[in-house]
């Protein structure tokens, strides 16, 4: 790590101030120039931390920028991932405020929810598969509070991978009762198709992602635990939307996940 543990508490302060205020803040690497990776999962540990300490309930992790899609969309090349808190779950169809986020977007993906821990670091897509108790459409939503423009990816984790929030919803299937590879989804705003992709942009099988995380936890001595929801990245670009859109997602056999800003 390059950064001292003041530095790294004074980066989660700010974000933090970010995130109540709905603010941005300037980019990270433009004022830390020498921040590494390993700095910036610091900062999103303490925001974490604090999160736990103040009453919020972690319920899973997120993946991010596993797509190529995705990567394109950032100009980041490996991926990460973040926190989620039982507050920032949402049922299909919720009603959202548009204003509890920043800089907001929508991405298409598909939530493992485990049955049975995993603990890396050779995990394997097949420990995914065994450990996993049913798979889900979902939609997350994107919310950044560094500013957009020139993010790297030490920007994006201390941004805890501009998590905001997960809808999920429709047709829960056991990972071997379908192929996820040809999990395919249509991304609707205002009964306007934007986008659409098929799962198997995410690493070539979205079980990919879940066994990169907990193998990439394990180098932060953690696993992940039954009954977390692990979003596996988004096999769609990034959609924007505003207040009064009305978001759906159509996954075919698997239902549709749907939502409204305000």
């Amino acid at each position: 790590m390059a950064l001292d543990a003041a530095t790294i508490t004074a980066i989660a302060d700010e974000l933090a101030a970010a995130e109540r205020d709905r603010a941005t803040v300037p980019l990270l690497t433009g004022r830390y120039p020498t921040m590494t990776v390993e700095d910036s999962y610091a900062v999103q540990n303490e925001w974490r931390r604090r999160g736990i300490a103040a009453g919020r309930r972690p319920v899973g992790r997120k993946i991010g920028l596993t797509s190529k899609v995705m990567q394109a969309a950032t100009g980041i090349t490996e991926p990460d991932y973040g926190a989620i808190f039982a507050d920032a779950v949402f049922d299909n169809g919720a009603i959202i405020e548009h204003a509890l986020f920043s800089n907001v977007r929508i991405e298409v993906e598909l939530a493992f929810v485990l049955a049975e821990p995993l603990h890396g670091p050779d995990t394997t897509v097949f420990d995914v598969l065994r450990a996993t108790e049913y798979v889900v459409p979902a939609l997350e939503v994107l919310s950044s509070r560094v500013e957009l423009p020139g993010r790297t990816i030490v920007d994006t984790i201390s941004d805890n991978a501009a998590f905001g929030g997960l809808v999920y919803g429709g047709n829960p299937v056991k990972p071997g009762d379908i192929d996820l590879r040809w999990v395919a989804a249509l991304l609707y705003r205002n009964e306007t198709i934007e986008e659409s992709g098929v799962a198997a942009a995410v690493l070539n099988h979205p079980a990919t992602g879940v066994a990169w995380l907990a193998n990439k936890l394990a180098q932060h001595g953690d696993h992940l635990a039954a009954g977390e929801i692990v979003l596996a990245g988004s096999f769609t670009r990034p959609m924007w939307v505003e207040p009064g859109d009305t978001v759906l997602a159509d996954y075919g056999p698997m239902g549709t996940i749907s939502c409204r800003f305000v």
